[in-house]
């Protein structure tokens, strides 16, 4: 539905999502942990967009912010929200070696350094940071239901429930690897402004918890109903863009090489 009224233009060489080949990020060993720090008393309300659902935060101070990583400045936390498929087998933006996931966790963050408001800082370089994590099919997540409990009561576009201290880490995984490069927003502007922080460890949700998801209305009360589903947006490319890694990686390639002349040996 957010596409409808959008000019499907090419927006410029720093769109979002990408597929992240692993073998040819680059690993950055000046990239440093990223420092997460979310109060959990700045959360305020769930409420369906039409596009999705997200999780809005009191963001007038800096009580909930990301720093450290690639970011030179602190970084707020104003949403976080998700991606999902009508099934299990996509849903997530991003990719890894061209791997889907049934759902993608975004958290949006804005620099208050350089800018007066979430608005200005969306359409500005470096003025946002999204953190983007991985679900896949596994355990349930106990977390997360107190989330799912809600979606019941915001089904249908346009409706908000109040939903208080909820502490987002909780949502991540517990490997602080990640992978890091320059994008855009994956919907409406699609304004290359972002910072992409992808988590590499995917955590782990139930088959439920994803259908809970998909309960969910694209369309406000009286209208027709349309379920909430594939509301992820569709490769980009990468371009000349590099990403990089906050890890070392190089031994995969290794173990390869070394194993070539054995085998030639053996043959």
């Amino acid at each position: 539905p957010l596409w409808e009224s959008v000019d499907l233009v090419p927006r410029g060489d720093l769109q979002s999502p990408i597929n992240i080949w692993w073998r040819d990020s680059v690993y950055d060993p000046g990239l440093k942990p990223l420092t997460i720090s979310y109060d959990p008393a700045t959360c305020l309300h769930v409420w369906n967009n039409g596009y999705s659902f997200l999780v809005e935060f009191e963001d007038s101070t800096d009580k909930s912010v990301i720093k450290g990583g690639p970011l030179e400045h602190n970084y707020r936390l104003k949403q976080f929200h998700f991606h999902w498929g009508a099934i299990d087998a996509w849903g997530s933006e991003h990719t890894v070696d061209s791997k889907c996931f049934p759902a993608e966790l975004h958290l949006v963050h804005w620099n208050a350094v350089k800018f007066e408001n979430f608005e200005d800082a969306a359409l500005e370089e470096n003025g946002l940071a999204v953190i983007g994590v991985f679900l896949k099919l596994g355990k349930h997540h106990k977390e997360l239901q107190k989330l799912v409990d809600t979606l019941p009561s915001i089904k249908h576009k346009d409706t908000l429930v109040e939903f208080g201290s909820f502490d987002p880490s909780c949502l991540m995984p517990t490997c602080p690897d990640y992978w890091t490069y320059s994008g855009s927003l994956t919907t409406p502007p699609l304004s290359e402004s972002v910072t992409w922080i992808i988590k590499k460890q995917p955590v782990e949700v139930d088959h439920d918890q994803l259908e809970q998801f998909r309960t969910l209305l694209f369309t406000s009360e009286g209208e027709k109903e349309k379920r909430m589903v594939d509301n992820f947006r569709p490769l980009q490319p990468l371009m000349n863009r590099t990403v990089r890694s906050s890890f070392r990686h190089d031994y995969v390639l290794n173990v390869r090489a070394k194993s070539k002349p054995a085998t030639s040996q053996a043959t």
